[in-house]
């Protein structure tokens, strides 16, 4: 069966892929994938389409994304067959180092409040993003996200549950309180929630562009607030941003090529997982089975060892990048994987030298331009920091978190570096000139590589649809050490007990678990010109098509 066809009667999938000739936007929101497909049907390219989707979710799940949190996308451009790597990931404050923090008593890096904040880089990555390849104006793409900020929306299921957990944490600021909070506490489900300072932002950058977030009005209202904070954020931090265009690394896997933005993210780890898999005939072993999943736990514990020994900011440390996506190396790597016990002390190795809290979002158009865009706060509990300036609608994000103060380490503290980073962006492709390619990803924190290698095995090994594959039941291991797994229940007891038998320590989740992060799709079928979509059931999104054209 192909990636393309499903069975009709017994199959194992909840939802059928959205099929259209005309584009299809997924997204961890109904009204924000509409609201892109919305915009394809305006003449605009996919981009465009992932702008307005990305808007709307930041008034949508606040707690997860917003224009005070990072970007990461990859976008393929269907024309030249080119694809395009952005890194709009924000940079430490210049005064934000280890002896800053240390001469403060700071010993660990604050996962919380202003010294955990980095400039936010999302409406940066916007704006490039949209001057290389937008056709409507940047006004279109941020309309419907304006509409529903002043007009309301309800607040939907998933989102709901997010909200509650934060209230604790957001009346702890008064700014916070006034924002997110209505009525002083956080909105229940169907309630409507409005957002006229977030509406006011958006006009800002609809007008102005990226100047209006890092030099203009925005930019004064999070300085001022930083300052009160005791912040060290400056003008220079904010306007001297820039987001980059890089090249997207990759490697091969079973007649597949899967791409990843490179470092500072944690991409990297995917492609590792995905050659260490490659060394066993995952498909022959069977969906979900005891040898299977043992070969992927196994494959993750030494891939992340490797990606948190060696990943960082590439401007403050070599990331022997090369080595680490080296055949070589994984088919050495890959011995010490033992088919019957389960290593709880992953180590990293010596590569060779060279020679949920997230929301995920894809689009592809009619003509073929795909795009694979992921968006965060970092921590969804508390909104990223919990920073919220006053009179510009959004929360900034945490991401500093993710720094170590050790110095001797790759991803030390520093001024104007990028850390170590959880959300990343995929594309798959089969065959040159491509016969199909995917746009993927599934949020949720250091769950995010292995994910992406389960759901890349679920469509070659075993040939499920892009439906189904998001639907499998999954694992995760957040953790870096230990034999600790947390796995969905709809893997059979026999393979959990079977599991456990090799030293797995199993923690059970329920059927569609958002532990296992949420994950969107589309596919591109390039010959027949059909257009694909899926969406997964630990969010509350949807795939839409996009509408006939008004005449």
């Amino acid at each position: 069966m192909s990636i393309m066809e499903a069975e009709s009667q017994d199959r194992s999938q909840a939802r059928s892929m959205v099929i259209s000739r005309g584009g299809v936007v997924a997204a961890e929101s109904p009204l924000a994938a509409q609201a892109g497909a919305t915009v394809l049907a305006q003449g605009g390219h996919a981009v465009d389409a992932a702008i307005a989707a990305n808007a709307v979710m930041g008034l949508v799940a606040p707690m997860s994304n917003g224009i005070g949190g990072d970007l990461f996308a990859l976008v393929y451009e269907a024309k030249t067959g080119k694809l395009y790597g952005l890194n709009a990931s924000g940079w430490a404050p210049a005064a934000l180092t280890i002896e800053f923090l240390k001469g403060k008593g700071i010993d660990a890096m604050p996962g919380r409040g202003i010294h955990s904040v980095t400039v936010p880089g999302a409406v940066d990555g916007w704006a490039k993003l949209h001057e290389r390849f937008g056709r409507l104006k940047l006004g279109d793409d941020l309309s419907p996200a304006i509409h529903y900020a002043e007009d309301g929306l309800p607040v939907t299921e998933f989102v709901s549950g997010l909200w509650a957990r934060s209230e604790e944490r957001l009346k702890q600021s008064e700014s916070a309180t006034h924002t997110y909070l209505p009525g002083g506490r956080a909105p229940r489900l169907g309630e409507v929630f409005r957002n006229a300072e977030l509406a006011w932002t958006y006009r800002q950058i609809a007008k102005q562009g990226r100047d209006a977030f890092y030099k203009g009005e925005v930019a004064q209202r999070i300085l001022e607030h930083s300052t009160k904070l005791g912040g060290t954020m400056n003008a220079e931090d904010l306007a001297q941003f820039q987001s980059e265009w890089v090249e997207p690394i990759s490697t091969t896997y079973r007649g597949w090529t899967v791409y990843e933005i490179p470092p500072n993210g944690q991409g990297i780890g995917a492609l590792m997982m995905l050659n260490l898999m490659e060394q066993f005939p995952l498909g022959e072993y069977g969906h979900n089975s005891t040898q299977a999943l043992h070969v992927m736990i196994e494959a993750k514990k030494l891939a992340y060892a490797d990606m948190l020994r060696y990943v960082a900011d590439p401007k403050f440390s070599t990331v022997p990048v090369h080595g680490m996506l080296s055949k070589d190396y994984a088919r050495e790597r890959a011995k010490l994987i033992d088919a019957a016990k389960a290593n709880c002390q992953p180590a990293a190795g010596t590569p060779p030298p060279a020679g949920s809290d997230t929301i995920y979002l894809s689009v592809v158009d009619r003509e073929g331009n795909i795009v694979s865009m992921i968006q965060s706060n970092y921590s969804s509990v508390g909104f990223g920091s919990g920073v919220v300036p006053p009179g510009v609608g959004f929360a900034i994000q945490n991401r500093g978190a993710l720094f170590t103060l050790d110095p001797g380490h790759p991803n030390a503290l520093a001024g104007r570096k990028r850390p170590l980073h959880t959300i990343i962006p995929a594309f798959m492709a089969k065959g040159d000139p491509p016969q199909a390619g995917i746009a993927f990803g599934i949020m949720g924190g250091w769950n995010q590589s292995q994910a992406h290698a389960q759901f890349v095995s679920n469509i070659v090994d075993h040939e499920l649809n892009i439906q189904a594959a998001l639907e499998a039941a999954r694992f995760t291991k957040d953790t870096f050490e230990g034999c600790d797994l947390e796995i969905e229940n709809r893997v059979p007891a026999a393979v959990r007990a079977e599991l456990e038998s090799m030293g797995h320590e199993l923690e059970v989740r329920g059927v569609y678990s958002p532990q296992m992060g949420g994950g969107q799709a589309v596919l591109r079928d390039f010959a027949a010109g059909v257009n694909y979509g899926a969406s997964d059931p630990r969010k509350d999104g949807e795939a839409i098509p996009e509408p006939p054209p008004r005449k």
